[in-house]
């Protein structure tokens, strides 16, 4: 017999089900029952699901438009960028020095240069803040689409940290903000976290009772667990929809989740560790292993999530904990010192994305999104970094059936401001959920509350996008 169990408020293990007979089945949100109702729930809502997905890489500290894709290289020092600028190849337009991999796929890319983000606070708008009504957008997603994909058993709301490519990382800053938020929606359809869990004995696995949380036991002992289905008689006679659950935990999730499962070569492409070796990096600063927990993880991240969203999940954030506050002070690094650290990886993963993108035709299929919760002040300080600024910062969406190559917006002559219409947290938020919706048959999703079904319809995509 295989028992589930989960742990209670005093932290004793109690065990929630047990497979065999005729007993209830569930795990991490997928049910036997759950199977069939997935697929119900998507037959009676015909086309409200676009078959795309969205991958959120979320910059957070606030990073700066001038050193990233808006240098201003026409004004003083101590507004342009302090890292110079690169030609792209989109005639005209240039990016920051430390991106020449995202300069020669520039049309690729969509830039948007009138993005304001609100204000300077320290959070997670815009994927979790007042305009997604206090939930990760990942959340609406999985309330539309199901916790799990009936096809594969994919979660379909997962959020990616550092530990999950790599254990010797930090564990995720929570200070500013929880990215598995929910707001009004069940707790069922947070983000799957894979960097969760300790081990567990092959028969008696840690999984919690709405989400699956161990890592290591989908990459152990659920694999183990598939091997056994092929040989063990007790579990003979057990509905065939448990035998088919089973597989694709055992088999779809945990390759899903196993860079070992992929190609080396692509693997050591996407790989960000060897820009940015630890020991270069000055440990004056107190985020100096932000930084170097930055390099180690980004590339393999991105590769994991595309790796997701070829298997079912549909929404997908990922971030490297708090890196990009240049404020030159105790904690943070100078911008020109930051972005040395910063740059390189950043540029390196996302070019590694895009090429790996379209050789395998997913340029359609997958939109990424990357942005943090605010922009860079237009005057670096007397330390060398720049402060918060909320009236303006750096946006850029590439894949997802886009028109490419475009900059969108413009922003004044100091960067410290839009000069042509503001794009807003509810334009990019549309534009998502335009992405992976029909948005016309929202209103007909059972019980999804107002806020999602009726506000957010009415909101516009970012002006000049779809042009």
């Amino acid at each position: 017999m295989l028992t589930l169990f989960d742990r209670d408020a005093r932290q004793n293990r109690r065990s929630f089900l047990k497979i065999g007979g005729s007993a209830a089945i569930a795990a991490g949100g997928l049910s036997l029952s759950d199977l069939a109702a997935l697929r119900a729930r998507a037959e009676t809502i015909p086309g409200v699901l676009t078959g795309k997905s969205v991958i959120f890489l979320f910059l957070h500290g606030g990073p700066s438009q001038f050193e990233t894709f808006d240098p201003k290289m026409g004004m003083p020092d101590r507004i342009r960028s302090a890292t110079g600028e690169l030609a792209t190849s989109i005639p005209g337009v240039t990016f920051g020095g430390s991106f020449p991999g995202l300069a020669a796929r520039a049309d690729r890319l969509n830039i948007v240069r009138s993005f304001v983000p609100g204000d300077a606070n320290h959070d997670l708008k815009p994927l979790v803040g007042r305009d997604s009504f206090g939930s990760n957008l990942g959340s609406v997603y999985s309330r539309v689409a199901g916790a799990n994909d009936p096809r594969t058993g994919m979660p379909t709301n997962v959020v990616l940290f550092p530990r999950a490519v790599d254990s010797s990382t930090r564990p995720v800053t929570t200070s500013f903000g929880r990215f598995n938020a929910t707001g009004p929606l069940s707790a069922a359809h947070a983000p799957f976290d894979p960097s969760q869990g300790d081990g567990a004995g092959s028969m008696s696995l840690a999984f919690p009772r709405e989400r699956l949380d161990d890592r290591r036991a989908l990459l152990a002992s659920l694999d183990g667990l598939a091997r056994r289905l092929d040989h063990d008689r007790t579990l003979e006679g057990v509905d065939g929809m448990w035998d088919q659950a089973c597989r694709l935990l055992s088999g779809g999730l945990a390759e899903a989740f196993d860079l070992e499962r992929e190609d080396p070569r692509l693997v050591a492409r996407y790989d960000t560790a060897p820009l940015v070796r630890p020991d270069a990096i000055d440990k004056k600063w107190n985020n100096h292993k932000n930084y170097a927990d930055n390099a180690k993880s980004l590339g393999k991240l991105l590769l994991l999530a595309r790796r997701l969203c070829e298997r079912g999940c549909g929404f997908v954030t990922v971030t490297t904990n708090f890196v990009w506050d240049m404020h030159a002070d105790q904690n943070n690094a100078t911008m020109e010192e930051g972005m040395r650290y910063m740059g390189p990886p950043l540029d390196h993963a996302l070019s590694a994305f895009i090429d790996d993108l379209h050789a395998r035709g997913l340029d359609e299929k997958i939109l990424l999104v990357a942005c943090g919760e605010m922009g860079r002040s237009p005057r670096i300080n007397g330390q060398g970094g720049r402060d918060h600024w909320g009236n303006l910062g750096p946006l850029l969406l590439t894949g997802g059936g886009l028109p490419a190559g475009q900059v969108i917006g413009l922003s004044n002559r100091d960067g410290s401001a839009p000069q042509s219409q503001a794009v807003t947290p509810r334009h990019l938020i549309a534009t998502i959920m335009h992405t992976l919706f029909d948005v016309s048959q929202l209103r007909l999703v059972p019980s999804l509350p107002r806020e999602f079904s009726q506000t957010m319809i009415g909101w516009e995509p970012i002006p000049g996008l779809f042009a």
